[in-house]
């Protein structure tokens, strides 16, 4: 929960981050709100699903879209839960950023660290993520996914930021409802302009002097999912009644999914993959919820944003010893992506060498709930690991471990 200052008379204007009724808290004191962390330590779990069926049911990959005639009901399920994953702790990457500044010297400050901090998941991405993915270092193909995309963003925000704060949600709103009209413009690879186009809209592969980059995660939409969750920042003030904010959050979240159901169900602009009905209601359900995520389609955006908002404001609600265990994942976000990903890197190795993995050169596992209980497993000694990190960090005062 959120130590909430004095409340003012009139409460300021919720557009406005720059309003004096929000004022920051006493640098003496911890500025960590519970529920943005147990949200954040939700969805990077369920991250750790979907990694895991990365690392051990490639063999039965799911596309995107997703072929429904060829995907299990059940690995697809576990593939939409973790739609959540991305759009939600990328919204919060900028809504803590808000949060940053108005405890560590406002706009200029936030914008140097998202600077720093953008720059330094780049090096990550190319580097010490990239060989966790890929064993090999430089990769064949150097695969540009959720980390590059929060360094792009954590930098374009840093401009960003600098807009009126109505205007930041404009651009905000128009890039993520807006930027499936752009998705006729196609760039082929030998076209002026491809390599921009497939780092801000489009898949595609960019040649390097080794070998290639993958732009798996388009950043133009991302950018404006974190432009949207810094526009947020001043519903967290100390001004702002608790009771107040988990009421906006839930309206606007309720609002976001009625949107994504009422334009999904037109099946027009929203989704460039129309959905169908199919033989079962289970089947047809999947087929509704079967959206883009490569870019992230605007109806993917209202659905996971809306579910997100919702979800943030029940966390606020329930008492710190029912959240409190998802909060230790969501304290060290950054410290927590790459020991998962390490971890199951270290797995697949020793598989490989005690001759444990099949002829793909991967473990196979042969039903989607293995899937999950491997995930579980792994969040033990996650936890751990993320606990006392977070106890490093309180007690260390080294700077830099802010960044994990």
């Amino acid at each position: 929960m959120a130590r909430r200052a004095e409340e003012p008379a009139a409460p300021p204007d919720p557009l406005r981050p720059g309003d004096a009724g929000c004022r920051a808290p006493s640098p003496r004191r911890s500025h960590r709100i519970g529920s943005i962390d147990a949200l954040r330590g939700l969805v990077m779990l369920l991250m750790v699903v979907d990694h895991v069926r990365e690392f051990v049911y490639l063999h039965a990959q799911v596309r995107d879209p997703m072929d429904l005639g060829v995907t299990p009901a059940g690995l697809a399920w576990t593939r939409i839960a973790s739609h959540l994953c991305a759009p939600v702790f990328i919204l919060l990457t900028g809504l803590s950023a808000s949060l940053y500044g108005r405890t560590h010297g406002g706009r200029s400050a936030t914008a140097a660290f998202l600077l720093k901090r953008g720059l330094l998941l780049i090096v990550l991405e190319v580097t010490l993520v990239s060989f966790a993915w890929t064993a090999s270092l430089p990769p064949p193909i150097l695969y540009l996914q959720v980390i590059w995309a929060i360094g792009i963003g954590m930098i374009a925000l840093a401009g960003l930021l600098w807009l009126p704060p109505v205007a930041l949600l404009g651009v905000a709103l128009a890039i993520m409802l807006g930027h499936n009209a752009l998705d006729g413009i196609a760039v082929a690879p030998d076209q002026a302009g491809y390599a921009l186009w497939s780092i801000l809209h489009q898949r595609g592969l960019i040649p390097l002097p080794w070998g290639a980059a993958r732009t798996s995660y388009p950043v133009l939409p991302w950018i404006g999912v974190i432009a949207a969750g810094y526009a947020l920042g001043p519903w967290f003030c100390g001004a702002v009644p608790a009771k107040d904010r988990q009421r906006r959050l839930v309206v606007l979240g309720g609002v976001a999914v009625a949107a994504f159901v009422v334009l999904r169900g037109l099946n027009g602009y929203g989704d460039p993959v129309p959905w169908q009905s199919r033989a079962t209601m289970v089947d047809t359900v999947l087929a509704f919820l079967n959206l883009t995520k490569y870019p992230p389609s605007a109806d993917l955006l209202l659905a996971t944003l809306g579910l997100g908002l919702v979800l943030l404001a029940l966390f606020e609600g329930l008492p710190a010893a029912m959240s409190g265990w998802l909060q230790v994942f969501g304290g060290a976000p950054l410290f927590f992506y790459l020991l998962h990903l390490l971890l199951l890197r270290a797995l697949q190795t020793a598989a490989a060498a005690l001759g444990l993995v099949a002829s793909s050169g991967r473990i196979e596992v042969g039903s989607p709930a293995l899937i999950w209980l491997m995930a579980a497993a792994l969040s033990l000694p996650l936890y751990a690991a993320c606990h006392g990190m977070i106890g490093l960090k309180r007690r260390a005062s080294w700077p830099g471990l802010r960044y994990l």
